[in-house]
């Protein structure tokens, strides 16, 4: 375990990164439609003021996701993703989020290869199709290869708590090349557990329901939206450093 171990949120706007940041997050991951879809690539405008909210290119990475559903996509959508990581990293994003397989539920090496390449340097990480993997530890040396520089995994479990053996595994065979995150399913009481496994950094989306009372009206969705709790990143923010300081 290392006293590097930083706090990722995974936030939907420039108002839920500022209080991110402000309630002690070192890093945010941008998206949007987190609840209803598990992610998808944000909107220019919205990276724009994130990036302006952060300060720095190295706080922000953005999901770079086409659709919902499964990580098998075909040549219009891994074409898609490079012109977006492309113009993300172009607007100043220090990092992207990416991810797919092949058919045979393999690392799409190929359509990984293109996006890193896309991202001219800045930092790509890998993110949860890992856990759709029979066995994700075997994957770590190809992803090293491919010049991934940090998994985001939930040990292939729900809650990345009912994953940490694998996490632990991860670890292990990434041997410091890969950086590992444990996320999904993470509560500020599971932090002391998944930083003693030695990761680099944990991922958790730290949202409430907002209060908003406002009718949707048909076609708007559901009454309310997702917001960035303060209380429960500093709770985490509090819960790693007590985690990094003990012996």
């Amino acid at each position: 375990m290392t006293s590097l171990v930083q706090l990722e949120i995974a936030v939907q706007d420039a108002t839920g990164a500022r209080t991110a940041f402000t309630a002690g997050a070192d890093r945010v991951e941008l998206c949007q439609g987190l609840a209803e879809t598990g992610g998808l690539t944000p909107s220019a405008g919205t990276i724009d003021a994130v990036l302006d909210a952060a300060g720095s290119a190295e706080r922000v990475a953005v999901l770079v996701r086409p659709r919902p559903g499964g990580f098998v996509y075909d040549a219009d959508e891994i074409a898609l993703v490079a012109a977006d990581v492309r113009e993300i990293v172009r607007r100043g994003a220090g990092g992207v989020v990416v991810g797919a397989l092949d058919a045979d539920g393999r690392i799409d090496s190929e359509a990984i290869r293109r996006w890193i390449d896309a991202a001219q340097g800045a930092e790509v990480t890998y993110h949860r199709a890992i856990d759709t993997l029979d066995d994700p530890v075997t994957v770590i040396d190809e992803l090293a290869e491919l010049g991934i520089r940090r998994v985001l995994t939930s040990g292939g479990a729900t809650r990345s708590i009912d994953g940490l053996g694998t996490i632990d595994a991860l670890v292990g065979q990434s041997d410091g090349r890969v950086q590992i995150m444990p996320g999904g399913g993470v509560r500020v009481e599971d932090i002391q557990a998944l930083a003693s496994a030695g990761v680099d950094a944990v991922h958790l989306s730290a949202r409430r329901r907002s209060r908003d009372t406002s009718p949707s009206g048909p076609g708007g969705g559901a009454a309310g939206f997702d917001v960035t709790d303060s209380e429960i990143v500093a709770a985490a923010r509090a819960a790693l450093t007590r985690a990094i300081s003990r012996p």
